[in-house]
């Protein structure tokens, strides 16, 4: 089993339940000892505490002489292939486990049904991230995201904290509410629902990250230009896996690349604290695919009373619904049903007009028909932002030396004047 899983522990487990299970009896059983239950209210299925909310649940049969499975269902959410935990009459499921194995434990049967795939960063045999990218990368691809760093670096006044046992509360609430905006802005923008975003999730999230980040389960590894979060990832450890949970960044920095820039600074954290898996979760992204060293997939385990006919019956439903909503995810049904909800829930959505811009160099420090001047940290010329941040990614320009006007000659024209050159952009 993994040592120290963030996600059994008994503060993790209450706060969930104060959340989502308030009336319900939590229960346990002797024969799956690490997990606590929340029983159906019609049915004779036992769900695990925590449910889908969860980035890895791991659990051991043990060989006990009760009949407490008698005539019952446990679904287990979420159970990445990684972890180990085996066991079953099922041929396929027939592996060893810490505590018994389930063919051992009578008229126990058990089904898999294979949901999301997961990906990952196994970190023996690399001693820095240096390695890593060399022994991953291609030259040119190191190359590029060597020079993302650097040109962000330079442009901006960037700072990397990993805010992970003490804590100020002030301080935490207010990252957490940049957070919040990041991801309303980033999914705006892509106009599709986010299940994180929704109000009882979120509270969730605020609420169980906390105490954990206390006691070093959990942790915020925040990018800051000045005081401003721009990038902000919630992780979770067992000893020694990072859980990389939720990540996003400021979409105006598109430029900069700064999913790959997180990435190298939580690859830099977690070899130096001799992390051996750096997890990105369950859920496919191009991304991940380039990052990982290892995919896997994530299992809902459904055990049950091979004895009863209603368990059996209960049991092989459950096998048969989850693999067709795992179908429906491999049809992309998935994304459209967001798409569809977004447009249901958001009458006015907040998506960026996309526009084409191109620079021209202006010779002249000041030109003749230089306009007013633009503040660009103002809401109202947020739209602004993009285009200068690609003008800093192109030349060796600092955020705080670039002045922005508007043109005399017209509406759809700009003049960004920096420190060594000026430019007029054009959009289109």
């Amino acid at each position: 089993m993994i040592r120290n899983n963030p996600f059994l522990s008994d503060r993790f487990v209450t706060i969930w339940c104060r959340h989502f299970a308030k009336d319900e009896t939590i229960r346990s059983f002797d024969i799956l000892p690490s997990i606590n239950f929340v029983r159906h209210r019609f049915l004779p299925l036992f769900t695990n505490a925590g449910k889908t909310f969860t980035k890895g649940m791991d659990y051991a049969v043990s060989q006990t002489d009760s009949r407490e499975h008698h005539k019952k269902v446990f679904l287990i959410y979420d159970v990445p292939e990684y972890f180990g935990t085996r066991g079953s009459t099922d041929q396929n499921m027939e592996r060893d486990t810490a505590l018994g194995t389930l063919h051992d434990i009578k008229r126990l049967g058990s089904h898999r049904s294979r949901q999301y795939p997961g990906f990952l960063i196994d970190l023996a045999g690399f001693k820095d991230t240096n390695d890593y990218l060399a022994k991953t990368f291609s030259k040119s691809s190191r190359y590029k995201l060597k020079k993302y760093k650097k040109r962000f670096e330079a442009s901006f006044d960037v700072r990397y904290v990993m805010y992970r046992g003490d804590m100020e509360k002030d301080r935490y609430d207010d990252i957490f509410h940049a957070f919040k905006k990041l991801l309303e802005k980033r999914f705006d923008d892509k106009q599709i629902t986010n299940n994180n975003l929704h109000p009882r999730e979120w509270r969730f999230y605020h609420e169980v990250t906390y105490p954990l980040l206390l006691e070093n389960r959990a942790s915020l590894f925040v990018i800051y230009n000045g005081e401003t979060p721009v990038g902000v990832t919630l992780n979770f450890f067992s000893e020694d896996i990072l859980f990389d949970a939720i990540t996003v960044f400021d979409i105006d920095y598109a430029k900069f690349h700064l999913g790959s820039i997180t990435i190298m600074a939580l690859l830099d954290w977690s070899l130096e604290n001799k992390m051996s898996i750096f997890d990105f979760s369950k859920g496919y992204f191009d991304y991940k695919t380039r990052w990982a060293t290892k995919k896997y997939d994530f299992e809902y385990h459904i055990l049950y009373d091979s004895s009863s006919l209603r368990a059996r019956t209960l049991a092989q439903s459950l096998k048969a619904f989850f693999d067709f909503k795992q179908w429906l995810r491999n049809k992309k049904i998935n994304e459209k049903l967001h798409r569809l909800t977004y447009r249901l829930s958001n009458k006015t959505p907040m998506k960026r007009v996309d526009s084409t811009y191109s620079f021209s160099d202006v010779q002249e420090k000041n030109p003749p028909s230089l306009g007013e001047q633009l503040l660009v940290e103002d809401l109202s010329n947020a739209h602004l932002r993009p285009m200068v941040f690609d003008f800093l990614y192109l030349n060796d320009e600092h955020f705080d030396k670039i002045k922005v006007y508007s043109a005399l000659t017209g509406n759809s024209e700009y003049y960004l004047i920096g420190q060594t050159k000026t430019v007029r952009v054009t959009f289109s």
